[in-house]
């Protein structure tokens, strides 16, 4: 992941995710390496996953405000942070971003291979469900 995102994700900036993987329709869509335009008013399914080497936490951001709600974490270890929620936009074009939320500490140290040697890779999955 490092050659994908900077070394460290500082606290209050947002996980990239730079790669597209496949896409079945025209109503989400890239922004940046970081940012996902949500074309329609609706109810999405969000999943994302992002190993990291520290203790920590990542939450979803609409139009860059925290959606407290789906801030998840964890205590201890070195594997992945994972989190799954359902968002609802109320107006075309939200933005959405995976953070690391304001405030913490350390920065979050994104994991370039784990288990063997091959570089691990962070998912994120939208799906407008309404």
């Amino acid at each position: 992941m490092p050659h994908n995102n900077s070394t460290t994700v500082a606290a209050g900036n947002d996980v990239d995710f730079p790669q597209d993987g496949p896409n079945s329709g025209t109503g989400i869509a890239r922004s940046s390496d970081d940012t996902f335009t949500l074309g329609s008013i609706g109810t999405y399914l969000v999943l994302f996953q992002v190993s990291v080497d520290e203790p920590g936490q990542l939450e979803l951001t609409l139009n860059n405000i925290p959606l407290d709600y789906t801030v998840v974490g964890r205590a201890t270890g070195t594997s992945q942070i994972v989190g799954v929620s359902i968002i609802e936009t109320t107006s075309v074009d939200s933005i959405l971003t995976v953070k690391n939320p304001a405030g913490n500490t350390p920065a979050l140290t994104i994991t370039p291979s784990a288990g063997g040697t091959k570089s691990v890779s962070a998912h994120l999955t939208i799906l407008q469900i309404r």
